[in-house]
């Protein structure tokens, strides 16, 4: 039983290791896209040779692979904490992405985050410590092997 408690107790820690991981890697990859994407200016789609030009800005600029890069990394913490919790409880608490990323914008892109967006960050954090109360995983792996 103690064995049991345990590797329970280590997989919870892994689960939330890799879920603060993905919402740092989600929200600074989203706001390096936004930098990249800002340096370019506004998408020309009046002509097919503009929309050419700016496909090759775009896939040439290292801001936007490297939020690409960032992007990637999200996605495999991602597909590894959703084989060891519950889709419900790792979207519920990937929410404090939301959060996150009003934050970079105001500190790195110097964005302006208004009163009602700020109440709004307050009551996502609030509803992802309700969340973060409950256990990660509340169903059995389907192929009934351990997880871990």
């Amino acid at each position: 039983m103690d064995e049991s408690n345990s590797a329970t107790r280590a997989l919870q820690a892994k689960t939330y290791i890799l879920l603060f991981l993905m919402m740092a890697l989600g929200s600074v990859g989203n706001t390096v896209l936004d930098k990249g994407m800002k340096n370019l200016g506004p998408a020309d789609f009046s002509s097919r040779s503009a929309i050419w030009q700016g496909l090759f800005h775009t896939f040439t600029n290292g801001t936007i692979w490297l939020g690409i890069l960032f992007m990637l990394l999200f996605m495999v913490c991602h597909m590894l904490v959703l084989s060891w919790a519950d889709y419900s409880f790792v979207m519920l608490f990937s929410a404090l992405t939301y959060a996150l990323v009003p934050l970079l914008g105001y500190i790195w892109l110097k964005e302006y985050v208004p009163v009602a967006r700020r109440f709004g960050i307050i009551l996502i954090i609030f509803g992802v410590f309700l969340v973060s109360r409950t256990p990660p995983r509340t169903t059995q792996p389907i192929s009934g092997r351990s997880a871990g």
